[in-house]
């Protein structure tokens, strides 16, 4: 669990849970195993490590050449990337329902849609109607609505719930939905999305969301630039 980064190691005989090792908690998982932890690309790299040591096999571009500083950055800049996406889910997860209700429309309205946020907070969260939160403009002349089902939760979405939202919509005659959650979507779920006809549905799951928010820069913010600096050739040969 260490290599997946769920704990860390301060001290001698000493542990301590990481932001990713709570979220891990959160989820309920009957036992953390081998397999499970292979979602995390650290522990990935360092079982295949371990077992080609074991088996005697040279890798030559991990062995015989050693890992360039270029590919380090890359895949330290990856480890801090996917830390941050567990601690924007672990926030929103904190946050309170009218909270959630303001964050999903400065997404929103980041990518494009609502007009402003003056217009697309006067709707969203607002309608209740069935399984639908709220309505928003899908640009900024209105020409289509997108209707919007958000729902902060840590279990799964099961397909009931996106069936309600497709009932929802044919109650209002919509043809394109957004469900948004903070947990995950059950695999019934994203499978029912598949065959909704003429309607175009898009699920965002907790991780989903965060991504997008640190894409969009909203709740985030840039800590440190890094220059790097490459010889220029040109400069070195006569003219």
């Amino acid at each position: 669990m260490v290599k997946a980064k769920l704990i860390e190691a301060p001290a001698k005989a000493q542990l301590k849970i990481t932001s990713r090792g709570s979220s891990v908690i959160k989820e309920k998982i009957a036992s953390i195993s081998s397999k499970y932890l292979e979602k995390f690309i650290e522990f990935k790299k360092f079982k295949s490590k371990s077992l080609n040591v074991s088996q005697g096999i040279v890798d030559s571009e991990e062995n015989n050449l050693p890992e360039t500083p270029q590919e380090r950055i890359e895949v330290a800049i990856q480890e801090m990337r996917q830390a941050l996406i567990q601690e924007i889910l672990e926030q929103i997860r904190k946050c309170s329902p009218k909270f959630f209700e303001k964050l999903v429309v400065d997404v929103l309205v980041a990518m494009g849609y609502g007009g402003n946020f003056k217009d697309a907070a006067k709707v969203v969260g607002k309608s209740h109607d069935g399984g639908i939160d709220g309505v928003i403009k899908e640009d900024r002349l209105g020409l289509d609505s997108i209707y919007i089902q958000a729902k902060r939760w840590e279990k799964p979405v099961p397909s009931d719930e996106i069936q309600r939202f497709i009932g929802a919509l044919d109650t209002v005659r919509g043809k394109k939905g957004v469900f948004i959650t903070t947990g995950k979507f059950s695999k019934p779920a994203r499978e029912m999305v598949n065959s909704t006809g003429d309607k175009k549905i898009v699920l965002i799951d907790g991780e989903e969301l965060s991504e997008l928010m640190m894409e969009l820069e909203i709740g985030v913010s840039v800590k440190d630039l890094y220059p790097i600096k490459e010889i220029k050739s040109e400069y070195f040969f006569d003219s």
